[in-house]
């Protein structure tokens, strides 16, 4: 099923306000969702509807509350999501955090107690747009349990994404996001609807042996995911979650946790403020250009910095719409119905 990204979004942001969502919250919910199907992240993208429905229905995500700030400067807050949506709490936070660096350089923000933030290189790219670097922890403090720690075969860490943007002008900014796993979950759950095998030394199955068949994850008891890079994507995993959930208050993961609750430590700057912009921007480009001159692997190989990947797949997303696999958009096709919309009425926002 190919559909335009335009659409896709007015689908999903009806499905959201059908199914209790204020009108705002829906609409950058579905914006968030859409924007990652651009950049080539499925596994963040409208593949997570129907979760986030049942979420909703069951009162695990909330909509329409404020941002509640527990503790605030001029350069740093503490704020309680209160299990708000990730992706609206997580963008009321940044702009917090672009305002308090606007005027004094730098700011630091925790978020605690909030929804499923989704993919965090959004964000990056929010403060990138208003040319100002910005580093992101998160974390889950139990329900997202997945990784093993280095050595072990059993549940111990969440994926804990980490993103850094640095803008660029002229050209996509720098933008790093990924999870300390090997794999997402998510991208885990798109091999499952698209039928295909996970990379060698990704995952675990229940008795410790690995596995490259998506559906052992999801057994019971369930499979786990590896750290990448050994140890490596461990230690950088053990960081953040001190960062994303002790830090902030959100807790480290721990077992017996029911809600879905995540953390977020966001730092801001501006770059203006450690020098000449156009110092700062020359030594970034020229850098760029001396890493994109190596020789490559294969004659027709290219070498490609940070954001690059993610920038060429929205063009091409945005000019030749989202490919959603069969069973992702029936699942997709059905959640729409739960929460309310006719058949006509899905046909007319996909035609639109």
């Amino acid at each position: 099923m190919n559909v335009h990204h335009e659409c896709l979004r007015n689908l999903v942001s009806t499905t959201l306000e059908k199914a209790g969502c204020t009108a705002s919250d829906a609409q950058s919910i579905a914006r968030h969702l859409v924007e990652s199907n651009l950049t080539g992240h499925d596994s963040h993208g409208v593949i997570r509807l129907p979760k986030y429905l049942e979420f909703l229905r069951d009162g695990v995500f909330k909509s329409g509350l404020d941002l509640e700030i527990v503790f605030e400067n001029d350069i740093m807050a503490i704020v309680d999501g209160q299990f708000v949506f990730g992706q609206v709490v997580a963008e009321r936070v940044m702009r917090l955090a672009l305002d308090k660096a606007d005027h004094h350089g730098m700011a630091i923000v925790a978020l605690r107690r909030s929804g499923h933030v989704g993919r965090v290189g959004h964000f990056a790219e929010m403060a990138a747009a208003e040319g100002k670097i910005s580093i992101h922890f998160v974390g889950t403090s139990g329900r997202g349990l997945l990784v093993a720690p280095h050595g072990g075969t059993e549940r111990r860490l969440s994926a804990n994404p980490i993103a850094v943007g640095v803008p660029v002008e002229g050209r996509p900014p720098i933008i790093v996001d990924i999870s300390t796993s090997v794999v997402a979950e998510g991208k885990i759950q798109v091999a499952l609807n698209k039928g295909t095998q996970l990379k060698d030394n990704s995952i675990l199955d229940s008795d410790g042996n690995p596995t490259t068949d998506p559906k052992r994850f999801y057994t019971d008891p369930p499979g786990v995911i590896l750290p990448f890079a050994e140890h490596k994507g461990y230690c950088l995993s053990f960081v953040c979650e001190m960062l994303a959930g002790a830090l902030t208050g959100n807790q480290c993961t721990r077992p017996g946790v029911t809600q879905v609750s995540q953390g977020m430590l966001t730092i801001v700057l501006d770059p203006t403020k450690f020098g000449p912009k156009d110092a700062f921007q020359a030594e970034i480009l020229q850098f760029i250009e001396y890493v994109k001159s190596s020789k490559t692997v294969t004659s027709d190989g290219e070498i490609l910095v940070p954001g690059e990947p993610e920038a060429r797949t929205r063009a091409e997303r945005s000019a030749n719409g989202i490919e959603l696999d069969e069973t992702t958009w029936s699942q997709l096709f059905e959640a729409c119905e739960t929460a309310g919309l006719t058949q006509s009425e899905i046909d007319g926002l996909i035609k639109n």
